[in-house]
């Protein structure tokens, strides 16, 4: 979904069906291993590549004020058939600027977004995240492992080198997670979690 050729084609194309799938499995089951990171409500919480809107709607029934980024007109369009009146503030957006984001936020969400962007954005893209970042606030990425897909750019990015381009950014690593299989179901397909503070 970010800046990458063909990427957010597949996205807008597929975002109908993307919408069915995403939202067949919910948010405490596939963030499951970050949940205790969450602060406790009233917090701002800023999604990235909000996708169909699973993850940012059930940030705002935990009573978090929610910013969901996403730069697919079309599964923005969706996120806000499936989840109206939830409260969330949908935009466009995306890395590494992020163009008209303004922080601070207690929370920055990556679900499935940063394997989309290739090495020379990873750092830019980072400091810009670290830079919405409030005092103590928590940057969580979830990564795909495995072979990317052949329909679309993507790259299996380990997740140390997450956190050391974190650290470069000022930002103490938390932990990383291996989340293990797929919640979708697909074999080839594993993921990891890695999580951040700004310090």
């Amino acid at each position: 979904m970010e800046r990458t050729t063909g990427v957010q084609g597949y996205y807008a194309e597929s975002a109908e069906r993307l919408g069915r799938v995403y939202e067949s499995v919910s948010f405490e089951t596939v963030h499951e291993a970050l949940l205790d990171l969450l602060p406790d409500a009233p917090a701002r919480v800023l999604d990235v590549g909000a996708g169909t809107g699973r993850d940012a709607a059930a940030l705002a029934a935990r009573g978090f004020t929610v910013d969901a980024a996403e730069p697919v007109a079309e599964l923005r369009g969706v996120a806000e058939r499936l989840h109206p009146g939830c409260g969330v503030s949908w935009r466009a957006g995306s890395l590494p600027e992020l163009d008209g984001v303004r922080g601070p936020y207690d929370v920055v969400l990556l679900s499935a977004v940063w394997m989309h962007l290739r090495p020379p954005e990873r750092p830019v893209a980072m400091r810009r995240l670290a830079g919405l970042l409030a005092p103590g606030g928590v940057l969580l990425i979830t990564l795909r492992r495995g072979e990317p897909p052949a329909d679309r750019l993507m790259f299996d990015i380990p997740p140390g080198e997450v956190a050391g381009q974190g650290a470069e950014a000022g930002l103490r690593l938390l932990r990383i997670v291996d989340e293990g299989a797929d919640r979708l179901g697909r074999d080839a397909v594993h993921w990891n979690a890695v999580a951040l503070q700004l310090r």
